[in-house]
């Protein structure tokens, strides 16, 4: 549509341009006397060399050139009658054009411009009434200037909407470009014009006009200095902004900014710029206007014209990634500053890519990771800490956007098809499962899995209580069609827990509350059973007892002891074991952290553990006892993103080691939470805090859970430990365990070690450390520190007798490679 506009316009400058030549050619022929031939002759040199005398400006593929055909039109109309002047301009100005081999259509519209600016110029004379016959011409100032005027508005008006639709660019941002310059230029060319007149009409020796050649050779120059001198500032100002737009994350923004800003930037049609980051090769097209095609680059349509590629790669043309096309309508050079700058912003854009990539990938894995961290490998569904998050949302949400539940759901007899068919047929059951269960519920609903066969739902914007048994129902339902796994037929059947949000009081409360209805559920045979408060009996024994443990923990009412482990065949302190005590009437001590849990005081009770243990270790480690302390911890606490942190920096607060700190987890921790704490003691291992497994072979997934765990150590349950002198089973786990810790390379405790003969049967069976009454009972960090003062027998920090004299300790040959062992224990004895 441009072009045609041009065309149009160029036509009409040609046409306009030619009535105004035959118009001159009819009036010289009508007036009778022809002028002075020499005159003539020189009129059309001095117009046609003032044409030639020019400096061009590259805009796309066109050039436009600053000229001074001017000065030989005014010095003319001076001497010759304005037809003559016309004709004269014509045949001049034809002669500059085609002999500079223009293209034509660019010749003839060069030839009807100037033209018309003489007519305008020979016009105003007219008017004028201005003499032209004779020797001595008629200097008439006002004619001068009104004439200059005239032939500037009449140039103006033809150029500038040319050079708008060739360059693509407003009327305003035409007239604008160096308008300075070319009003000095005009205004320059009148007084050139003037001078020579006036030397001309003073009767003045003629070979002063020699004189006048220097000056416009000195005006011209100055002024293509200027104009060029701002076009190279200018330049650089667009590269820079260009470049600066060029740096943002988003690739399509880098490419879009990149072709539109470089089409303007290097004068061109129209840009390419093709990337290649792996896969298909993409293309983006466009100009000064705007993007025309974003897409697959074998798919994009050719286009003709010259074109000027760029490779987009590094400094040394190392690891490219696509390439820059500059496309103009004819072959163009372009100059050493062109060149430079197309340099520098080929690698601005290459830089720019790479950044855009990069960020895009990060954002990708970043993506995958926070996904990953809120989703089950498995079955895509949310995990537990997602289900965990989403809920303490929705208690500080809004109340009037209805009610919210928590349904939990437990597949029944599901090990048994993990034990028949495999867990390659399990993980397809929980697969289809976690859709139908999906596919059951509603958009606002979040769908979960848990752990193992646990798969949790929570329900929001319920109108009324009676409507979560309702979708509990739904979604339960959608469970009952068979299952078909390596081509049999299974049947799923399950149970569900319901617990209403608004009564719970905590996210963590309200999972409990769930889990005793579903368990409710399995024991009385129905499919959903929601929470009673009447019917959960340990709810009904706690409850009392929340307030009393929110007080104690707040009033620091729970005091710490310490038990010492001791080396079995040195009697020397290697570590101790940090217990916490309730002095309550009627609360056992082993339902102690089962009441905490249950009030969600853990956190604070964790740290108050954690900060007494530390503060007692960084005491001993002062007085020249540096043990590593023990702190049994909560699978509950586990649970928490932020604990690994907290344990850190009490770590640092203390000026504790890491591998001083040695957390015990209890074994009965199950499957389903290990997925979900597998990360916390992942994290916690590699900062350097020791992990030990608690009453190890006490629980039914022993061998199942310690693989999945990172840890050190060790601890045989006293159960085993009060038998092993009667009872060869009880011998006989203790010699595994030893085993099986010496072959993963850890170390092995002893708790409950109550006599000597315990002692021996433990160090003859190769466990090489304990805890028990026999050594010391449990004190405070003060008691403790004075005990390994006072140690035994003359030896600080010894608290038992050894079982042999020193150096007869006979070293078992290692079963591990050597560097790789775990553990900071003696070696095992013979």
């Amino acid at each position: 549509m441009t072009d045609k506009r041009l065309s149009l316009l160029v036509s009409l400058v040609v046409v306009s341009g030619g009535v105004a030549l035959l118009t001159a050619l009819v009036l010289a022929w009508t007036s009778g006397k022809p002028p002075s031939y020499m005159v003539a002759a020189g009129i059309v040199g001095a117009i046609a060399v003032g044409s030639r005398t020019q400096w061009r400006i590259r805009i796309l593929s066109h050039t436009r050139g600053i000229s001074w055909p001017e000065v030989g039109v005014l010095v003319g109309l001076f001497l010759l009658p304005p037809a003559w002047v016309v004709i004269c301009t014509c045949v001049a100005v034809a002669i500059a054009k085609f002999t500079s081999r223009l293209a034509p259509q660019k010749a003839l519209f060069g030839v009807a411009k100037d033209v018309l600016a003489a007519s305008a110029a020979g016009l105003v004379f007219t008017l004028f009434h201005v003499r032209t016959d004779g020797d001595r011409p008629e200097l008439h100032v006002g004619a001068l200037v009104v004439a200059v005027l005239s032939m500037w508005l009449v140039d103006e008006s033809l150029i500038v909407p040319v050079i708008a639709l060739a360059t693509r660019v407003t009327l305003r941002e035409s007239l604008r470009a160096d308008w300075d310059m070319r009003v000095l230029g005009t205004v320059a060319r009148c007084l050139v014009a003037l001078l020579v007149v006036g030397i001309l009409s003073t009767g003045a020796d003629a070979r002063l006009l020699v004189l006048v050649l220097p000056l416009v050779v000195c005006v011209h120059l100055w002024q293509t200095a200027q104009i060029r001198n701002r076009e190279e500032r200018e330049s650089w100002q667009r590269l820079a902004v260009t470049i600066d737009e060029l740096n943002v994350v988003e690739l399509t923004a880098v490419l879009d900014a990149a072709v539109t800003r470089s089409a303007r930037l290097f004068s061109v049609d129209e840009v390419d710029i093709e990337v290649r980051l792996g896969g298909a090769a993409r293309l983006v097209r466009g100009n000064a206007s705007g993007v025309s095609y974003d897409g697959d680059a074998d798919e994009a349509p050719t286009r003709p014209g010259a074109e000027i590629i760029r490779e987009l790669a590094g400094h040394d043309s190392s690891d490219p990634v696509g390439e820059l096309r500059l496309r103009l309508s004819r072959s163009v050079e372009l100059t050493e500053s062109e060149t430079y700058k197309l340099k520098t912003f080929a690698s601005a854009l290459y830089t720019a890519i790479r950044n855009a990539s990069s960020y895009a990938e990060l954002a990708r894995i970043s993506a995958e990771h926070a996904y990953a961290a809120a989703h089950d490998s498995l079955t895509g569904l949310a995990n537990r800490r997602e289900l965990l998050e989403q809920a303490e949302r929705m208690f500080t949400g809004h109340p009037d956007e209805g009610m919210d539940a928590l349904l939990l759901i437990d597949l029944n007899h599901f090990k048994e098809v993990n034990d028949t068919l495999g867990h390659a047929a399990g993980d397809k059951v929980l697969r289809e499962v976690a859709q139908r269960l999906q596919r059951a519920s509603r958009d606002a609903d979040l769908v979960a899995r848990l752990g193992g066969d646990e798969f949790a739902v929570l329900l929001t914007g319920l109108p009324t209580p009676a409507m979560a048994k309702h979708r509990a129902e739904t979604l339960l339902s959608a469970l009952d069609g068979t299952i078909e796994v390596d081509g049999m037929r299974l049947t799923v059947e399950a149970c569900g827990g319901i617990a209403l949000a608004p009564g719970s009081g905590s996210v963590t409360e309200l999972l409990r509350r769930a889990d005793v209805a579903m368990y409710q559920a399995k024991r009385s045979g129905d499919r959903t059973v929601d929470y009673a408060l009447s019917r959960d009996t340990a709810d009904v024994g706690t409850l009392m007892l929340g307030g009393e443990v929110r007080r104690a923990v707040a009033a620091h009412e729970f005091s710490i002891d310490f038990q010492p482990i001791v080396d079995l065949g040195s009697g020397e302190v290697i570590s101790a074991e940090a217990l916490a005590r309730w002095p309550h009437p009627t609360l056992a001590p082993s339902r102690v952290l089962e009441t905490i849990e249950r009030s969600g005081q853990l956190p604070a009770f964790s740290d108050a553990v954690l900060e007494q243990a530390l503060s007692a270790a960084g005491v001993w480690r002062e007085a020249g006892f540096d043990l590593p302390v023990a702190v049994n911890v909560s699978p509950r606490s586990l649970l928490d993103p932020s604990f690994p942190e907290s344990v850190l920096t009490r770590l640092t607060a203390h000026g504790v080691p890491s591998d001083r700190l040695v957390l015990e987890l209890a074994e009965t921790l199950t499957m389903s939470q290990l997925e979900v704490v597998e990360r916390t003691l992942r994290d916690l291992r590699d900062a350097g805090v020791r992990l030990a497994l608690d009453d190890f072979g006490t629980g039914v997934s022993s061998l199942s859970v310690l693989p999945r765990i990172p840890v050190h150590q060790l601890k045989i349950g006293r159960s085993f430990v009060s038998a092993i002198e009667t009872s060869s089973e009880a011998a006989a786990v203790v010699r595994s365990t030893v085993d099986l810790a010496r072959s993963m390379q850890l170390t092995v405790v002893a708790e409950g070690v109550e006599s000597e003969p315990q002692r021996h049967v433990l160090w003859e069976l190769g466990c090489v450390a304990g805890q028990g009454q026999l050594f010391a009972r449990p004190m405070s960090a003060g008691r403790m520190l004075a005990a390994l003062q006072r140690g035994s027998g003359g030896r600080p920090g010894v608290l038992a007798e050894a079982l042999h004299d020193a150096g007869a300790v006979v070293r078992l040959p290692r079963r591990r490679a050597p560097g790789h062992g775990r553990s900071s224990l003696p070696h095992l004895p013979a």
